[in-house]
């Protein structure tokens, strides 16, 4: 069983298609999550709400996106310790909900 890394707040990800076809090319989106909804959806696949980025690294607009947790490519992380315990117990959370499943 492959484990998903779930980004945690303050990680910056970049969201392109392989997170979902709607991000494809030109479409691709950086993105500082400031929450991870892991309720119950489509196995695979999470909430995640934050800041989109400019070249520059500036917040220019709030977004809400549905995507495959496994598409998501993980730029950098907060690794502070408040970070570090919550990835973890969402990382957790994630396995035992889906960890059967294919």
């Amino acid at each position: 069983m492959a484990v998903v890394s779930v980004p945690a707040t303050g990680d910056i990800v970049l969201i392109g298609a392989a997170a979902s076809v709607q991000f494809a090319g030109d479409r691709a989106l950086r993105l500082r999550i400031s929450a991870v909804n892991l309720g119950p959806t489509y196995h695979g696949w999470i909430w995640l709400t934050g800041y989109v980025l400019d070249k520059r690294g500036r917040a220019v607009d709030r977004r809400e996106v549905y995507v495959q947790a496994a598409g998501i490519e993980i730029l950098t992380a907060d690794a502070g310790p408040a970070r570090r315990a919550a990835g973890e117990s969402q990382r957790r959370g994630l396995r035992s909900r889906h960890g059967s499943q294919h």
